[in-house]
């Protein structure tokens, strides 16, 4: 009888103990690639961010826009000679400035941004932080992202 009672207190403080502990959070990125987009176009171009993840690290990073023909912001070489002599910066500039500060990450970390291309900044914080959250998921699927402004 002394046995069966302390096997059954035992069984219940193994449940009561179990029960209590919470589920640790998993927060790391799923190997595979992941992008953000953003909702709508902003003077022509919609912005995004296509990571690539492995052992849960960001491998590799590519920002930049497409207008609605699908082409890339960052080859325009006439949108760079008129942007470069009036905000000092570009975007083949600043898009790879952007994506080197979120490759190697794990989460999404604050971005310094480039005066000249504040607004891409905020957009590329909203997309990285959009993108780290579809690789926790595994979710491969586009996300969209919709504009602060």
């Amino acid at each position: 009888m002394k046995k069966l009672t302390i096997t059954g207190i035992l069984i219940i403080f193994a449940l009561a103990f179990t029960g209590c502990t919470s589920k640790k959070e998993d927060n790391t990125m799923k190997d595979g690639c992941y992008t953000a987009q953003m909702q709508e176009y902003s003077y022509g171009w919609k912005e995004y961010v296509t990571i690539t993840v492995k052992n849960g690290k960001i491998v590799s990073t590519e920002f930049d826009a497409e207008n609605a023909s699908g082409f890339i912001k960052s080859w325009d070489n006439a949108y760079m000679n008129n942007m470069k002599p009036v905000s000092g910066t570009y975007p083949n500039e600043y898009t790879r400035y952007y994506a080197a500060q979120l490759t190697g990450q794990s989460e999404a970390p604050e971005i310094d941004a480039i005066t000249g291309a504040t607004s891409s900044a905020v957009n590329f914080q909203a997309l990285s932080k959009a993108v780290v959250e579809q690789a926790i998921q595994g979710d491969s699927s586009v996300v969209f992202v919709k504009s602060s402004k």
